[in-house]
């Protein structure tokens, strides 16, 4: 029996240079009782023959073959002979992904022991060569949308779900949820453990419920925001994998929970470079449509952070390239016009923020519109109140009369405005100090009075 190829090992073993390179000796697993004589009968039958008759085979008995295949996986440990094994069934379901349904049904051996496939493919995550790992999860996630009479795995809220849901497709699905994100916070192999395990969510995450187990993993929505940033930033990134990525994201995002969670992890910079830096249709497509999904839900309140990162002008750019997709054109205009009506609302607090980070404050009127304070008190709350803080600083370190009347003058309407306004401001250890002493130095008229409401 030849030496083993491992992924692990630095090389990248295929499904093709592991059925033409390995040599199995079925018997022997025969006589040790491993496997049947007529599971041996079965593979031997099947194995190295005309794709045609391979067909004609798996039609005729396609549950046998399976349940071949299984017995081989569950009571063989010759790392050839599974990898093989895996390479028998991953060419199979390559051929054709339906015969993942195949694994679903019972043969007419009317076996007592029917092999657990679920089991079967878990445990094989846990083996040490890469090729295992990636055909068993590509094969577990094909066996798994291919169930019949699907079932949600949990509520809405989380809870257990009373449906009839079968305990070890429960489990499976669990376990198998967390494995993968296990593979994307430490990778087994550098190159190949990411793109495996983003390809089988994207794929897992199209069932709602499957949403919900993902979301409940701990810190598995923030894993996708520096995935698409780190691939999407790069001079060639990787097409499918963003897709995959965006895949991801967008089918989260019909997630409330999932999308609160993305709102604040730093996926809007990800898929603005996605959609700016996309090749191909498909990948701007999803990030769009990611990106409208999440504008539109007024709790996130995300529209100020895509005109930061600049997605009003990748919108424009797209729409002049974009004629026949109507779903897109449509996505792209909805865009827009939500991005120039952010803008609008943007406009009058970045002049605002521009004013205090120029350590002169002046009574330009948004200063004094009811209007713009109650649009904006709340993008004060933006990288934990930094411009607050600014203010505060500036009221501490200014001489300029008209900056501390206009400063003190601020921090009132911003307490007023605010529902914790008071709480935030006297809650730095010194803002009482600078309001107070902003305000016996202020000599306009009624600054005393502005000084004092900040109190």
């Amino acid at each position: 029996m030849s030496r083993p190829m491992r992924y692990d090992e630095g090389t990248d073993v295929s499904t093709e240079q592991v059925l033409k390179s390995h040599e199995v000796p079925w018997e022997s697993f025969t006589s040790l009782r491993l496997i049947s004589d007529r599971d041996a009968q079965l593979i031997r039958k099947y194995d190295k023959r005309k794709r045609d008759t391979q067909a004609e085979l798996l039609e005729q008995n396609g549950p046998a073959y399976c349940e071949a295949f299984l017995n081989v996986l569950r009571n063989v440990t010759k790392e050839e002979a599974v990898q093989y094994v895996l390479a028998l069934i991953d060419d199979m379901l390559s051929v054709d992904p339906t015969r993942a349904q195949l694994f679903h049904q019972e043969s007419d051996m009317h076996l007592a022991n029917l092999p657990d496939p679920y089991g079967i493919f878990l445990r094989l995550l846990n083996k040490t060569d890469w090729f295992t790992q990636a055909k068993a999860a590509k094969t577990l996630t094909a066996i798994l949308e291919a169930r019949p009479d699907k079932e949600p795995f949990t509520t809405e809220d989380g809870a257990p779900n009373g449906s009839a849901v079968p305990e070890g497709v429960d489990h499976a699905m669990k376990t198998f949820i967390e494995w993968l994100c296990s593979q994307l916070r430490r990778p087994f192999n550098p190159t190949h453990s990411v793109p495996a395990a983003i390809h089988c969510l994207s794929r897992l995450l199209r069932e709602r419920s499957v949403r919900v187990l993902f979301q409940r993993v701990p810190g598995s929505v923030q894993l996708l925001a520096p995935l698409l940033r780190s691939n999407a930033s790069v001079a060639a990134p990787n097409q499918q994998l963003l897709y995959e990525t965006g895949m991801c994201v967008w089918q989260l995002t019909f997630y409330e929970q999932a999308a609160e969670a993305m709102g604040s992890s730093g996926v809007v910079q990800g898929l603005v470079d996605m959609a700016r830096q996309a090749t191909k249709e498909k990948v701007m497509r999803v990030a769009m449509l990611a990106l409208r999904n999440l504008l539109t839900n007024d709790k996130l309140q995300l529209g100020p952070e895509m005109v930061e990162a600049g997605l009003p002008k990748v919108v424009q750019q797209r729409i002049t390239q974009t004629k026949e997709d109507e779903e897109l054109t449509g996505a792209l205009d909805s865009l827009d016009v939500s991005l120039k009506e952010n803008i609008q609302l943007l406009s009058s607090f970045e002049k605002y923020k521009k004013e205090v980070l120029g350590d002169s404050l002046d009574w330009t009127p948004m200063h004094t519109s009811q209007q713009f304070w109650k649009e904006n008190v709340e993008k004060f709350e933006e990288k934990d109140f930094q411009i607050l803080r600014v203010l505060l600083k500036l009221l501490e370190a200014s001489r300029e009369t008209r900056t501390l009347a206009v400063g003190c003058h601020d921090l009132g309407m911003f307490i007023t405005n605010h529902p914790h306004g008071r709480s935030i401001v006297t809650g730095n250890v010194r803002s009482e100090q600078h309001v107070a002493y902003s305000g016996s130095v202020c000599t306009e008229p009624d600054d005393g009075f502005l000084g004092l409401i900040c109190l």
